[in-house]
């Protein structure tokens, strides 16, 4: 089971809010957290209280509240927005929403297209930048070298190196050397013959 995440549901119905929850409930593959709102006039003051990373709604319950301002009073660069479409909704309306689940979809298709929003937030999480200083650590592991031969080698502490190495994977959500290879040689930080080179100097 993946990270936790946090899905507010605002409804004030009893019945299609226990109804969202049921099925939330029935996605045994994510590791869902639920915040209710109950009341759609205290949305954006919940929202800011609760920080989800998912709010579920129906576009027509915002009526005057603006979706671009909940996004900005959540302050989490990373919220989405679900539209649960159970009438007719202009194209233009949901246009704004990351995903819009309607009334007759199936468990698989809501499973889905909640899936489909988490990528979404992965896959800009994974397109964090290094700095300058990570990317030369991460040449250095890509060579071969200990975290003691980059911290003299960078006049750091090995301790400072193995904080970088941290960051490093949590931003890139690469565990691995040879993972780190990959994204080096791909993100052109290394050249294909200065590892083989490397590698050979060292036999």
């Amino acid at each position: 089971m993946g990270r936790r995440i946090h899905i507010a549901i605002a409804e004030p119905s009893v019945i299609i809010r226990s109804g969202w929850i049921a099925v939330l409930k029935r996605l045994t593959t994510l590791n869902i957290d639920i915040v209710e709102v109950t009341e759609v006039s205290k949305l954006s003051e919940q929202l800011q209280k609760f920080s989800p990373e998912i709010l579920i709604v129906s576009p027509s319950l915002l009526g005057l509240f603006s979706l671009k301002q909940l996004r900005k009073d959540v302050g989490n660069k990373n919220f989405k927005c679900i539209a649960f479409q159970s009438a007719f909704s202009k194209d233009s309306m949901l246009s704004e929403y990351d995903g819009v689940v309607g009334l007759y979809d199936t468990l698989e298709q809501i499973k889905n297209k909640i899936n489909k929003v988490i990528d979404i937030e992965q896959s800009k999480e994974v397109k964090k930048e290094l700095s300058v200083r990570e990317r030369e650590i991460v040449v250095c592991v890509v060579k071969g070298m200990t975290n003691k031969q980059i911290a003299d080698s960078l006049f750091l502490s090995t301790h400072t190196i193995m904080t970088h190495r941290r960051n490093i994977a949590n931003k890139l959500q690469i565990h691995s050397s040879a993972g780190l290879t990959i994204y080096a040689i791909v993100n052109k930080l290394v050249e294909l013959n200065d590892i083989k080179d490397y590698m050979f100097s060292e036999d």
